[in-house]
């Protein structure tokens, strides 16, 4: 997994993570629903990469 691509996955599930953790603070279920999906965008975005790597080996 190139390092760019593998920083960018991990920046989208923290911002994610974080804006999850918020919209369930303050009950505001859009924030947390976006939060979600940046942190799943996230996920797919690794396991994209790991099957990158996999499949160059």
């Amino acid at each position: 997994m190139s390092g760019k691509e593998k920083a960018k996955a991990k920046g989208e599930q923290l911002k994610g993570k974080a804006k999850e953790a918020a919209g369930r603070i303050t009950d505001d279920k859009r924030m947390t629903t976006e939060g979600r999906a940046e942190r799943i965008k996230g996920d797919v975005r690794e396991a994209e990469e790991k099957t990158k790597d996999t499949l160059e080996s």
